[in-house]
């Protein structure tokens, strides 16, 4: 069996366990997310993805970043008896987050495109891109990352299709559906989180 199906397989068992995690607000999910991309790592790197690969290693340092916030913040409410809080995002966030995107996008596709024989630039520099916001909402468990997660599967199943990747792609596509689940999901906790659904200032 070549090296680059085994990653794919071993990718998709990660990837589902990950998800299940997520969908559950579970805060193991960061565990997974700090093995996954070494894999995913490998694989992107193989397949020429190298914005992708390049993710990874912003991945590994995220989930680090996202089970101390969810670790801090469920300590820091101990006393009060409940968990950090599932929220929406601030409506001041909104700007800042497109700004960085679009300065992720605009760098990380020049780099694609100045220093790599990258076939598909822009679209890998806009997935990550995209990644790199959600995965920073994800660790403020704000709940329109998955809105964001579904933007970025859809495009990541065509993506993963054209590059030869189709476990991965696969993988993607469940990823799409179950974004759409795990919004509502997210916004039914926090109504039970909070009697109502949170805004906050």
């Amino acid at each position: 069996m070549e090296l680059k199906l085994i990653l794919q397989i071993v990718g998709v068992i990660l990837g589902l366990l990950y998800l299940w995690l997520e969908y559950r607000a579970n805060i193991y999910l960061w565990l997974v997310s700090i093995v996954m991309p070494m894999v995913h790592g490998v694989l992107y790197y193989q397949s020429g993805l190298y914005a992708d690969m390049a993710m990874d290693i912003y991945y590994m340092l995220a989930a680090v970043y996202g089970w101390w916030v969810w670790r801090y913040g469920a300590a820091r409410r101990k006393e009060e008896g409940r968990e950090i809080p599932i929220v929406k995002t601030p409506g001041r966030m909104y700007l800042p987050l497109v700004v960085i995107c679009g300065a992720v996008y605009a760098l990380l596709a020049w780099v694609l495109i100045r220093f790599t024989d990258s076939t598909v630039p822009y679209v890998d520099a806009f997935t990550t891109a995209l990644s790199v916001i959600g995965t920073w909402m994800l660790a403020h468990k704000y709940v329109e990352q998955w809105l964001v997660w579904v933007v970025v599967d859809v495009v990541t199943v065509g993506l993963y299709f054209y590059k030869d990747l189709p476990l991965t792609a696969g993988l993607y596509a469940v990823y799409s559906v179950i974004a759409v689940f795990g919004y509502f999901r997210w916004l039914r906790m926090m109504k039970e989180q909070h009697g109502t659904i949170a805004i906050t200032d």
